[in-house]
Order: structure tokens, then C-alpha cells, then sequence
């Protein structure tokens, strides 16, 4: 029986168990949405107020979920609206598909209403991209989609449909069955000697842990690893919560913003085994200086990452959890007696708070008491990001869900909706800054709407903090357009889209407001701090160790 090109989207949805897409309608998706009416009972679709807070929940419900997330989207503005979500999938490999209507294919490139070349703007951003201008290739090119998506180094494709298509009609086949060959060549036995060998001449090994290990699953690896050649362990932004944070050899973030003790322990190392990461700048400083006299074993799923910014003394191509068992078999018993005594003495030097003081450290750790290891915890960016990966304890992988590569502002809510509706719609905390709030604040609609119970802890300094820490370090305290001169009553606006809205000036308000918070909706509680209050170590960009700014 043949069905129409609207019908056949939806239909494969399912197949690929997409039981929840995230979007927003439009002229050129009306005849999938049309479908989706008809499917309601077995799809659930999320309508979020605009599209990128779509791209951005769907981001958050595929690392929550561990699923692929789906976006639909109309064409033009429709489209365009979801590049920067498009992006933050892109540079921080998450499996999303991104479904875009577009003008009938006859009407392609002739600058009708809404006709962009949507496939030519994110062509830089996505892993694969698809303009299906027949429908006998409709079903296939999504089913390839869900595969490409979901496999090797994961990422967004793009499958744009023209209108015409989605009205055509098709067979569809339920057995269809697609081979998408593996881009990653798992040969790596001489170089799991080779690597071997660097370990046994270590005396002071440190093992890196980028979102590689959460994606894999392979903290546990990780662990009996750190344990067996007596190596500190520190994390990207994206690897924290691979790793239990209690964990004895677990030093916490390391790079710009990390942990003193990490970033030390990481600059004395004579070995560094990096799992899963892509030693970005924020990672390295000065790439020339960066483990000028150290050996570097570097494991990645892309081999594109292999010696592109560090230069490593042996690259292992392939997925985490081919190659941890075999590395773990093979490692010997290492006792790093002087090592392990260095990083105790570390990790007691490291950055201390004591008091009661309203600080976003002690409000984290206030925030974190009223909430389990199972609470996932969205960010924004900006200095409450950074504080949130220094002081947060995270015990379980995908649980902190962030911008990393990108770093998008505007990106937390949109987050915390998708984060929450993988979860079956339990607690999700989001914090954020009142500059990155701002962007996408609109997104309360959304999160009101569903019901959600959201908890959002608003660090409101009025200003744009991080970039303000930078113009009083580096430029001589010129702040240009950086304080925000802005009059909003926060929670009061919250208490307008339907949520609740509190104020906390002090610990034990916070902790009054937090034991007030719904369960059918989701809470805003402003939290004002001092405009001054600066995110601690900082190492300046494409600086070392030795230019480290602590106070």
C-alpha cells in the first residue's frame, strides 16, 4: 500500500523508536505535522516556543537518554532558527536528527517564500546531510540517518524534505534494513604494547578523561586503570560524572578553569593517558608547550582528533570500550609511592571556602544537598558554568549536561526541558546566569506547559561575568557593554508564564526556597551576587601553569 512521503516520516520515526521529537510547526512541515495528529497516541511531540530551545531539548534528551534525539522544523527562519543548536551538536557529539521542510523541489533555488539552502548553511556543522528530492529515497535516507547519527564519533545529521515530497506518495517497507559501514578501524595491538611500555617507564602517570569515557560508559575501566599504575585522574568539562567525584584518585576538571590540584597534577605528569578527549584550547593553553616533556598515549573514536592539536607519543584509533579491557589486561601493577603522596598534598593545598557567605560555591553546594546523585543538572554558560563543574559533586556519568565546545548561552533551559522529559519528566536543576538566561527565557513557556519540574538557580551578578573577569584581568578594567543595566524582576516574571518565583538572599533563604519548590512545575530562585566575584584558578588563554591567576 502506498502512503504519502508525510506518512512515511512519521512511520519511520517510530521504527527507529523516536517516540518523542521536539519542534515547532510551519507551512513547509504541515503535512507532517498533519501525520503526527493522526500518530499522537504513539509519538509524543514537544512544542517548544521556538526553535532553537527545540534543538537544544532534543541535544539534552539524546545524553540523557542515550537514544537519538529528532527535531522538526519548517523551512527559512524555521530553519535557520536551529544552526546554533545544530552546532552545539556538532562540537560536542551528540546524536540528533534534524528534520527541516523546504519549497516543492520544483520551487528549489528560486528564492521562493522561505526558500534557503538550508543544507548548504550547516553543511560545516553536521556529520552527514541529506536533501531527499525523490521519495523513493525517503525511508532509506532516514533510516541511514538514525545510523550515522548514532554511530562512531555520534553526531547531528540533517535531512531536509521538500514539501512536494512529503505529499508524493510511496510503498514503505516495515523490514527495510540499512548497512552503514563503521568509519573507525579498531587495529590497535602493537600499539596497545607500545603504550605498555610508556606506562612501565612512568613514574608519575595522569589519566585525562574527555565525554568519550561518559559516552562509552567506561569510568569504571577508567578507575581500576588509575588504580593499578597509581595515576590521578582529570577531567574535561565534558567527562565530569564519568568518574565519581568521591573517587580517591579523582582530581576534578583540569584546564582554564579547573581544579588546582588537576591542573598541577597534570603539568607535573611525566606520562598522560588521554581517554576520549580532543585537547582543546581550553584544555592545553599554548599547544607548543603543552606536554613539551611529556609522553602522551591519546585513545579517540575519530582519528581526525589524533595529533591534531597535540602531537602523541602513540594514538590508539578506536571506541573506549574495545580498547580499556585490553589496555586494563595488559597495564602492570605500578606502585607510584611519591606520586600518590604529591597528589594528597595537592588535593589539601587546593582552592578552600569556609563559612556561611553567600558564594556560588556555598550555593551549589546548598542546591546540592536538597537533590540526589540521579538529578541531572543543566548549565548555561558563563562563570556559573565553570563554578558548577569545580564544586558540583558528580558521581554518575550524564548528568551534567553543558555546552562544551561551543559554548552557547541560551542553551541551559532548552536543556533542562529535553533533560527532563528523558527522564520521564522527573527534577532537573538549571543553572544559569541573568546574561544567559535572558536569551532564552521564552523557553519558561515551555517548561510551564509541560508541567515540568525544573528547579532554575538564577546567579544574577548584572552583568556579562565572564567576560568581564577577562576585561578586569587583561584590559585594564574597561568594562565595555558588560554590566547589564537591566531592571527585571525575575521571579516575578516567572510567577507571569505560570512557574514560581522566589528570591534568596541568603544559605538559609535558599534553603527555605528549595524546600518550596513544586513538583508539577518548574521554580525560579534568584540568587544576586557580587558583580566582582571571579571564577578561580584561571590560567589565561594560551597561557601555562606558570601564568596561573589564583586570587
Amino acid at each position: 500500500m502506498k502512503i504519502s512521503g508525510a506518512e512515511i516520516v512519521v512511520k519511520e520515526l517510530l521504527r527507529q523508536d523516536a517516540d518523542t521529537v521536539f519542534g515547532y510547526p510551519g507551512g513547509y512541515v504541515i503535512n507532517i505535522y498533519d501525520e503526527l495528529y493522526k500518530y499522537s497516541d504513539n509519538i509524543t511531540h514537544i512544542l517548544t516556543a521556538h526553535e532553537q530551545g527545540a534543538a537544544h531539548a532534543a541535544d539534552a534528551y539524546a545524553r540523557v537518554s542515550g537514544r537519538v534525539g529528532v527535531v522538526i522544523a519548517t523551512g527559512g527562519p524555521g530553519a535557520t532558527n536551529l544552526v546554533t543548536g545544530i552546532a552545539n551538536a556538532y562540537l560536542d557529539s551528540v546524536p540528533v536528527v534534524f528534520i527541516t521542510g523546504n519549497v516543492a523541489v520544483p520551487m528549489l533555488g528560486q528564492d521562493s517564500f522561505q526558500d534557503i539552502d538550508i543544507v548548504g548553511v550547516t553543511l560545516p556543522i553536521v556529520k552527514h546531510s541529506y536533501v531527499v528530492k525523490d521519495i523513493k529515497h525517503l525511508q532509506r535516507t532516514i533510516c541511514e540517518a538514525f545510523q550515522i547519527a548514532g554511530s562512531d564519533r555520534k553526531g547531528p545529521v540533517h535531512i531536509d524534505i521538500p514539501k512536494s515530497v512529503q505529499t508524493d506518495v510511496y510503498e514503505y517497507d516495515p523490514d527495510m534494513s540499512v548497512f552503514v559501514s563503521p568509519k573507525t578501524i579498531f587495529i590497535y595491538e602493537n600499539k596497545i604494547e607500545d603504550s605498555i611500555k610508556l606506562i612501565k617507564k612512568s613514574n608519575r602517570p595522569y589519566i585525562f578523561c574527555g565525554g568519550g569515557v561518559s559516552a562509552t560508559g567506561t569510568g569504571h575501566e577508567v578507575m581500576l586503570l588509575a588504580k593499578k599504575i597509581d595515576a590521578p585522574i582529570g577531567m574535561s568539562m565534558m567527562g565530569i560524572g564519568a568518574v565519581p567525584c568521591s573517587f580517591d584518585l579523582n582530581l576534578g576538571m583540569s584546564g582554564m578553569h579547573g581544579k588546582l590540584a588537576s591542573i598541577t597534577a597534570k603539568s607535573e605528569a611525566d606520562l598522560i593517558i588521554a581517554l576520549g578527549v580532543r585537547f582543546s584550547d581550553r584544555a592545553t593553553g599554548t599547544a607548543s608547550d603543552y606536554a613539551s616533556n611529556t609522553s602522551v598515549i591519546h585513545i579517540d573514536i575519530d582519528a581526525a582528533e589524533l595529533g591534531k592539536n597535540i602531537k602523541p607519543n602513540v594514538s590508539i584509533c578506536g571506541n573506549l570500550k574495545d580498547i580499556l579491557p585490553v589496555l586494563l589486561k595488559e597495564a602492570p601493577d605500578l606502585s607510584n609511592k611519591q606520586w600518590l603522596e604529591r597528589i594528597e598534598k595537592l588535593k589539601h593545598e587546593d582552592y578552600k571556602q569556609t563559612g556561611n557567605e553567600f558564594t556560588p560555591r556555598n550555593i551549589i553546594n546548598c542546591v546540592k544537598k536538597h537533590f540526589d546523585d540521579d538529578t541531572v543538572v543543566t548549565t548555561d554558560v558563563g562563570q556559573h558554568q565553570m563554578w558548577v563543574a569545580q564544586h558540583y559533586m558528580f558521581e554518575k556519568p550524564r548528568k551534567l549536561i553543558a555546552s562544551g565546545g561551543l559554548g552557547a548561552m541560551g542553551y541551559g533551559l532548552g536543556a533542562a526541558i529535553g533533560a527532563s522529559i528523558a527522564q520521564s519528566r522527573k527534577r532537573t536543576v538549571l543553572f544559569t546566569g541573568d546574561g544567559s538566561f535572558g536569551m532564552n527565557l521564552i523557553e519558561l513557556a515551555t517548561a510551564v506547559t509541560q508541567k515540568l519540574p525544573i528547579t532554575i538557580i538564577l546567579l544574577n551578578n548584572s552583568s556579562l561575568g565572564m567576560v568581564r573577569q577577562w576585561q578586569t584581568e587583561f584590559y585594564d578594567k574597561r568594562y565595555s557593554c558588560t554590566t547589564l543595566d537591566r531592571s527585571t524582576d525575575f521571579p516575578a516574571l516567572a510567577n507571569a508564564f505560570g512557574a514560581v518565583g522566589f528570591t534568596a538572599d541568603s544559605i538559609e533563604e535558599l534553603d527555605e526556597a528549595l524546600l518550596k519548590v513544586p513538583d508539577n512545575l518548574p521554580s525560579l530562585i534568584e540568587c544576586k551576587i557580587d558583580i566582582d566575584e571571579k571564577v578561580l584558578p584561571m590560567i589565561p588563554a594560551g597561557g601555562t601553569i606558570q601564568d596561573i591567576i589564583l586570587d
